[in-house]
């Protein structure tokens, strides 16, 4: 474990190097920590990939005291129970009309259509970070089967719900925005409601399953095409 300044209210804790299961339990395991034992002083915590960024009050406290008191709060945090998160389910209306870049997909790991998304449904993945848009959650990891790069020219406009895979990561989008990513999919659930309570369906640490569901299912869910 790692701590660095991060700014004038900030430091970050890194838990290793890249992302992982095993990082991301402690990470979440983190979380409870801190906020079981540092309440008094922390304002926001922010996890990611294989980091967490501690944002504390420095009208009570400077950076030399809450390293120390992270370090005395995370002491024992190889040896407490991991925190698994959520299992969440998403549906997915799979096809070529919703997944315009199956058969790229498909032709690159020389497979079939089906396949993938055989594959894709296969997989549990974990949400390692939350960026790029509110509700855009970074899933990992894909199986190396279906893993593409991103477009070589972004689209100028994907569509909410859109599933999609770049590299060895998959993600729903929250919302219409322009994106690079390979489009395999497209899921009703909504990923970012500020009117709702929590406003989005999964947080960094769960784990999240796709189901596959049929094109009328997927409209009376409230999808779109």
């Amino acid at each position: 474990m790692r701590v660095e300044i991060a700014g004038q209210d900030a430091l970050i804790v890194y838990f290793g190097e890249q992302a992982s299961a095993a990082v991301s339990a402690h990470i979440q395991r983190a979380v409870v920590e801190i906020n079981s034992q540092m309440a008094d002083i922390v304002v926001d915590l922010v996890p990611s990939y294989a980091s967490l960024l501690v944002i504390y009050d420095i009208d009570q406290c400077d950076h030399f005291e809450v390293r120390k008191r992270l370090r005395e709060a995370l002491r024992d945090l190889d040896t407490t129970e991991a925190v698994g998160g959520e299992l969440v389910t998403l549906p997915v209306y799979y096809s070529l009309e919703s997944g315009p870049d199956l058969e790229i997909i498909a032709e690159r790991g020389k497979i079939s259509v089906d396949d993938v998304i055989e594959i894709h449904l296969a997989g549990e993945y974990r949400v390692y970070a939350i960026g790029f848009a509110p509700g855009f959650a970074y899933l990992g990891e894909v199986d190396e089967r279906i893993a593409a790069p991103r477009l070589a020219t972004p689209r100028q406009k994907v569509p909410r719900g859109a599933v999609a895979i770049a590299d060895r990561q998959t993600a729903v989008y929250p919302a219409q925005s322009p994106g690079g990513w390979n489009l395999i999919g497209l899921c009703p659930t909504r990923m970012f409601d500020p009117e709702q309570q929590p406003s989005m369906p999964v947080q960094v640490g769960d784990r999240i399953r796709f189901e596959s569901i049929e094109r009328d299912e997927y409209l009376s869910l409230g999808g779109n095409l």
